[in-house]
């Protein structure tokens, strides 16, 4: 398996807008070393050039720390940039198709909120999911939440590494316990923080204990 489950452990999301006009490279290089295990470019604003140009240097971060860095939505910016892999929603390019013109080394990712969605998204290629909101998003404020229940259902349905999503904080991490969850993907709870390094190292003792 490409993903392996402590892989998703401390899922770090970009948000220029979290960060107040500090230097991306810095607060990913800062969330790399407190301890984030895969690093996701999200910035819906950029066209596919900037984009790429951005992951390329975000990779070549990330790779000094043996860390992954997938890239939200855009399949071509992902692999031109050299980017470990991409992350795909349901409204975006299928799984299928993406891994139909991508190496067996290129990571997808996907996002699921069914037993159905994620049970199709493993069987297209899938390497990992992505799945919430489990609690309410400031990032995705009309995200559909569910439940520790349904989350527990999700990851007891496929094989791949789960990684719960929507709202996560080190105040409400350890209410994920016995959710099935094999991590926390967030992106306020570390980009918006002061002390971006200690914020991530804060979070992934707790995703620790959350997962145990």
């Amino acid at each position: 398996m490409k993903v392996k489950k402590v892989d998703v452990l401390l899922y770090a999301i970009t948000d220029k807008g979290a960060l107040h006009g500090r230097d991306i490279c810095k607060a990913v290089e800062d969330a790399v070393k407190g301890g984030a295990t895969i690093i996701q470019l999200r910035e819906k604003g950029l066209n596919e050039k900037t984009l790429t140009e951005e992951a390329a240097k975000l990779t070549e971060i990330c790779h000094r720390y043996n860390v992954p860095l997938i890239v939200n939505d855009n399949v071509d910016a992902a692999i031109n940039s050299g980017a470990d892999g991409v992350h795909v929603g349901m409204e975006d390019t299928p799984v299928s198709e993406i891994r139909a013109r991508v190496s067996d080394e290129f990571i997808i990712g996907a996002t699921a909120k069914t037993v159905e969605q994620a049970k199709k998204a493993q069987a297209e290629g899938a390497d990992y999911l992505g799945v919430g909101a489990v609690f309410p998003s400031p990032t995705k404020k009309d995200a559909i939440r569910i439940t520790n229940e349904q989350l527990r259902e999700i990851a007891n349905s496929v094989d791949i590494p789960v990684a719960a999503i929507g709202g996560i904080s080190k105040d409400n991490i350890l209410q994920l316990q016995g959710s099935g969850a094999d991590g926390a993907a967030v992106v306020s709870a570390i980009f918006a923080q002061d002390d971006i390094a200690e914020a991530a190292a804060e979070l992934k003792k707790l995703a620790e204990k959350m997962t145990r």
